[in-house]
């Protein structure tokens, strides 16, 4: 029973949690890690309901002040072209603020890309914001802070394409399937930083997508271990429970899509440059899955917004995620609504544990000092993972928690293939 701001936890994961062997030489296994970092939920009791949490975030806007330097990438993708950029978190510039940008972020100068790179083994850490956010959000920040003030790690955030001041050079914005910047940004990070150990945070939509990445590289995946948080798993349910309500539809669906209605509005001229879509309809939207019907569905070939949604969903992606994997879900949330959890699909996967507490709306978890909880499982599990646990001897091939398929006649000798997508998408970004 929820008392005074004070929330229950609740684990899920396979039958036989992911093996996993200590630094010392101990062995142990994910859920015993996870339990062992996640420490009790204590929330403000003020904020008693998912809402308040959620509502106060617009109200909240304290956090540390993070310093970022900006690198823009061009998409070596040979389907997707254009540009994103990439804020690496550094120390305060003497430059004067660029009004171009997110406060405290300046870009990096042409010496300082040609210097970047090196040997050293800090583990590096690779953050996707939600929703038409970037690098600058409270939560966000909140978040990386404890890393970065520890001096052991170093973070950088990939912001999508048009958000966070960042100039799009086509039509395409990004979706909850669009993988290939981060991607990307993997592959260079671990070019450029080799011996760096890479890790991966998602938040809200970032979530959906680093799901979603992590699920199609399965055992290649670069990363050593990854958190999602307020994962809004399954993107049709998420959006006919905020058409459903009152609240729902006119304030967070009115929110969101306000929210997107102002990014094309940064964005006019290159839309009306690279696509054929009528400006002006954008203006006179007002909910999410509107701007998702009238922008996202032509850009991306889908005939309408619940078939984006059904094919944008990560919930079926857990399944093959093949690095330790920690989720967590507020079960309060309005938006990630707690009925599209993947509740089944954590407990026949060893490499995941899905980890809910019963109060702390979408990315909330206010505590009554004003802090975020959700910063304390963010840095122990890390810390954890990049410290404490040997990753060399985490195997990545295990299979699912299943019962052995039955050969004899009356049972089928069809496979489920969780990355199986209606939209065909070309993984590897080569050119040519």
């Amino acid at each position: 029973m929820d008392w005074l701001g004070r929330a229950s936890l609740s684990f899920t994961t396979a039958p036989e949690s992911l093996q996993l062997k200590g630094k010392d030489g101990t062995k142990t296994d994910l859920l015993s890690v996870v339990k062992d970092t996640v420490p009790p939920c204590h929330l403000n009791p003020l904020l008693f309901n998912g809402h308040l949490q959620t509502c106060w975030t617009a109200v909240g806007r304290s956090a540390p002040e993070t310093h970022y330097k900006r690198r823009i990438f061009e998409a070596d993708h040979a389907d997707f072209s254009g540009s994103y950029c990439v804020d690496f978190v550094s120390r305060p510039s003497e430059e004067p603020a660029d009004d171009t940008l997110p406060p405290r972020t300046t870009y990096f100068t042409d010496e300082e890309k040609a210097a970047m790179g090196s040997d050293d083994s800090k583990p590096m850490l690779v953050v996707l914001h939600g929703l038409s956010g970037g690098s600058h959000e409270v939560y966000l920040r909140h978040a990386i802070t404890p890393l970065v003030e520890s001096g052991e790690w170093e973070v950088c955030v990939v912001n999508s394409r048009g958000c966070a001041m960042s100039k799009i050079t086509t039509g395409i914005l990004y979706n909850a399937r669009a993988t290939w910047d981060v991607r990307q940004t993997v592959k260079w990070l671990r070019k450029t930083y080799p011996n760096r150990p890479l890790f991966g945070l998602g938040f809200s939509l970032g979530a959906c997508i680093l799901t979603n990445y992590i699920a199609e590289e399965g055992s290649s995946c670069l990363f050593k271990a990854a958190i999602v948080c307020a994962n809004p798993w399954n993107l049709e349910i998420s959006n006919k429970m905020l058409s459903s309500s009152f609240i729902g539809q006119n304030l967070y669906q009115r929110v969101l899509g306000t929210a997107m209605r102002q990014l094309a509005a940064t964005h006019k001229d290159e839309i009306i440059k690279y696509t054929n879509i009528d400006y002006n309809t954008l203006t006179t939207l007002t909910y999410l899955h509107e701007f998702d019907r009238a922008y996202q569905c032509p850009t991306w070939g889908y005939p309408t917004e619940d078939a984006y949604y059904r094919d944008a969903s990560s919930n079926d992606s857990l399944l093959a995620v093949r690095i330790p994997l920690l989720c967590l879900n507020a079960e309060d949330d309005p938006i990630a609504s707690k009925w599209g959890l993947p509740r089944l699909e954590a407990a026949k996967n060893p490499y995941t544990v899905l980890c809910t507490t019963s109060l702390g709306g979408h990315i909330g978890w206010y505590e009554l000092s004003g802090g975020r909880w959700h910063a304390k499982p963010i840095f122990n599990f890390f810390n954890r993972m990049a410290f404490g646990i040997e990753s060399e001897s985490i195997s990545h091939d295990r299979g699912l928690h299943q019962e052995p398929k039955k050969k004899e006649a009356g049972y089928s000798q069809m496979n489920f293939d969780p990355l199986r997508r209606r939209m065909n998408v070309n993984l590897d970004s080569s050119p040519n």
